[in-house]
């Protein structure tokens, strides 16, 4: 009797721990599929993975170039090509509210744009965003 109660405590420790094993794999496997974690902890896609090998600059000191450059809040950043360019582009708002649009090159870490954004342009560059992460 004591066989066969071990027998079956063992074949519901392996089957517990197989859907343990399976529960895992699915998590990491889906958390491959988003991307990995950039050096803030926050998650990019394989494609700005890649793209951020090809950068000789961080992403944070591309942020201070760009905010000795126009000082506020970073609204948004991302690592994209820009023009034939490999930029980090970043959205900082000041203090009078108005956006300014500054692209950081991601191999020299020199300032290649600087725009003010207004209301039109802002959502028009929001809807182009939100397209392109539907496609991701």
């Amino acid at each position: 009797m004591k066989n066969r109660s071990i027998t079956q405590f063992a074949v519901l420790s392996f089957l517990i721990l197989g859907v343990f094993g399976l529960s895992a794999a699915s998590v990491s496997a889906q958390e491959r599929e988003r991307g990995e974690k950039n050096e803030s902890g926050e998650r990019e896609s394989k494609a700005s993975a890649k793209l951020a090998k090809k950068a000789k600059i961080t992403l944070a000191q591309s942020r201070e170039t760009a905010l000795r450059e126009d000082n506020g809040t970073v609204e948004s950043e991302e690592l994209e090509k820009e023009h034939g360019k490999l930029v980090y582009s970043f959205d900082i708002r000041n203090a009078t509210g108005t956006i300014t649009e500054i692209w950081v090159d991601a191999k020299t870490g020199k300032v290649v744009h600087k725009s003010e954004e207004n209301a039109e342009a802002e959502a028009k560059e929001k809807a182009a965003d939100a397209k392109k992460k539907g496609k991701n």
